[in-house]
């Protein structure tokens, strides 16, 4: 693990080796992370969960999360204050829509010309890793920025009009008050107000650039966040409906089992080992 005086952390490998194989039996098991992953496969398949939603994985994708043994390309995985080390904007991982996982976009399918492109910058890093140079961290967080400015590249295609260029700055500032505000505020009026829009531009704004809307998009982090509570945390259904801001536990089940088919109680006692 590659460190820095201002506790930043980074770590890349190939997902064949055999130590990176032990480590990815640990996240084998329901867990929240604390840091970013970069996983780009070359061959292989598998499944993996994120918010108790399982996807498959193929070939040619980039993606966050870990996968089964027999899976081969590359893993990167660092921490916030590496990333950020060198930046006079502390938010500056906040321009790459990949690391929102609101929306659902930290999985890209790539096209044969456009993996040749980004899975050819993992392998100086991982020489770079694994050697002893001067300004190692430096130049890791220099290939990690190429990596994840090429993957932005892919996912907003050169050429795209002002217009669209203006979705994408409106919705990443609503994913990012839906982050703050999500559990106080579940009412898309709410932040077109705070973005000085209406919430007719605001949904048609979502429909159009993720092909969701306003409250799709605020649902999809409101119940995650029960789920993990539900799952993770000894609190009653009504002291769960209070920590997201419900009214009572009533609305809170009924919206609960309106958006996922099952009750607060029954999702848990199905999570139980």
């Amino acid at each position: 693990m590659g460190t820095c005086s201002l506790n930043c952390r980074i770590e890349v490998q190939g997902t064949s080796s055999r130590d990176h194989l032990e480590k990815l039996h640990h996240f084998q098991n329901p867990h929240r992370q604390a840091f970013f992953q970069v996983l780009i496969f070359t061959s292989g398949s598998g499944t993996h969960t994120v918010d108790f939603d399982v996807f498959d994985i193929h070939p040619g994708e980039v993606h966050n999360r870990p996968v089964n043994a027999g899976t081969d390309g590359f893993f990167i995985l660092f921490n916030e204050t590496f990333f950020t080390a060198a930046c006079y904007n502390p938010h500056f991982r906040n321009k790459f829509p990949f690391f929102n996982a609101i929306t659902g976009r930290s999985r890209m399918q790539l096209q044969p010309d456009q993996a040749a492109a980004i899975i050819s910058v993992p392998e100086k890093p991982l020489e770079e890793f694994t050697g002893h140079e001067d300004f190692k961290n430096d130049m890791l967080r220099a290939y990690l920025l190429q990596l994840l400015i090429q993957s932005l590249r892919t996912m907003r295609p050169e050429g795209e009009n002002p217009a669209n260029r203006h979705h994408y700055l409106l919705l990443r500032s609503f994913e990012k008050l839906v982050e703050l505000h999500f559990s106080q505020k579940k009412l898309p009026k709410e932040y077109a107000e705070m973005l000085f829009v209406t919430p007719n531009h605001l949904n048609a704004m979502c429909s159009a650039t993720v092909g969701k809307t306003a409250c799709e998009i605020i649902r999809n982090r409101v119940v995650p966040a029960a789920n993990r509570f539900l799952v993770n945390s000894q609190l009653h259904i009504a002291e769960t409906a209070c920590q997201l801001n419900f009214e009572d536990n009533a609305y809170f089940s009924r919206f609960f089992k309106k958006y996922t088919s099952s009750t607060p109680e029954a999702f848990r006692k199905s999570q139980e080992v």
